[in-house]
């Protein structure tokens, strides 16, 4: 059996639009579950509201299922649309498109429906606060939106863009390494800004005079927790258009694509942990309202300290992009 350009092409689609849909899946359902599960609870308490809880229960899973429907578009173009000339780099680059897609619908899957669920309970928990509580999730969870949405930036790069002009060798690696560093990387952000957002509706629902404090607070935390996302962002654009030199040694291949995959993992864990961060600092502050200044500043603190080993990860990809 033998293999011509096309054929190579048309694997790495299909294989492609597979891992976009298949992975973007997983954070969409865990997100959407959560939500109605803490309606459950929250009609359970309050069955007078069930119209309410039900209705927002609908809007927070629209949101949370977004992720997985740009997995979807980008899996339907992979599947059915010509993207122009093929060319054997094509077959790494539409790969790597569901690669980028399929994993950084993750986490913003699941971190959309931390606010819903929160804000399903709080209704039953504080009636009155039902738009508030709303609005708040709908702003929560937008942000969490934004790393899946960079994802697909770097999906439809991938897909559209003319590479004919690169080498193949090394360049293959660099297109992979740009779907791996965009979506990991975007696995971190939209769980940690769903963290914030999902005590933001908590505290809220806990204490209303809060509202003003707390959502200034959740978008400050989401704002940070967003970092790592944009630094997998940045080293998958130097991937994508940096110009390389024709060169068979693997050692050039493979400093390529470990950039992408040490930015795209070193992104994970500081998305997550400033979620944690902003999580409990928003907690406390719906709490103890006069103590809003010292709990933001030390959230702030806290998680630049953890930020700290993005940069660590994000000065290693530049490294072996520039230097090695």
């Amino acid at each position: 059996m033998t293999f011509d350009i096309d054929t190579w092409v048309q694997l790495a689609a299909f294989t492609g639009g597979g891992l976009a849909m298949g992975l973007g899946a997983i954070g969409a359902a865990l997100g959407e579950g959560f939500t109605a599960g803490l309606a459950n609870e929250g009609l359970s308490k309050r069955p007078e509201k069930s119209g309410e809880i039900f209705k927002n229960m609908l809007v927070g899973q629209a949101i949370a299922e977004s992720a997985a429907i740009f997995a979807l578009v980008i899996a339907v173009l992979l599947l059915f649309v010509n993207p122009g000339s093929s060319y054997l780099l094509k077959a790494p680059a539409l790969l790597a498109a569901g690669l980028s897609m399929g994993i950084g619908a993750c986490g913003s899957g699941l971190g959309s429906g931390f606010p819903a669920g929160e804000a399903c309970r709080g209704i039953a928990r504080q009636p009155r606060m039902g738009s508030n509580l709303t609005t708040n999730m709908l702003i929560g969870a937008a942000v969490c939106q934004t790393p899946a949405i960079f994802a697909m930036v770097v999906a439809l790069l991938l897909i559209f863009s003319d590479f004919s002009h690169m080498p193949f060798y090394p360049a293959w690696a660099a297109l992979l390494g740009a779907g791996l560093s965009t979506g990991l990387s975007a696995i971190g952000s939209g769980v940690g800004g769903g963290l914030a957002a999902g005590a933001s509706c908590e505290g809220i629902a806990r204490q209303p005079e809060s509202l003003g404090n707390v959502t200034t607070t959740m978008l400050v935390g989401q704002a940070v927790s967003q970092t790592p996302a944009i630094f997998g962002l940045l080293i998958s654009f130097i991937l994508l258009f940096r110009p390389v030199a024709e060169t068979t040694a693997l050692s050039a291949a493979m400093a390529a694509l470990g950039a992408g995959i040490c930015m795209g993992f070193g992104g994970i864990g500081p998305g997550i942990g400033n979620g944690f961060t902003a999580r409990e600092a928003i907690r406390w502050i719906a709490r103890n309202l006069e103590n809003t200044g010292g709990l933001t500043r030390t959230m702030l603190v806290g998680q630049a300290v953890s930020q700290s080993t993005a940069i660590y990860a994000m000065v290693i990809s530049l490294v072996l992009i520039f230097v090695v």
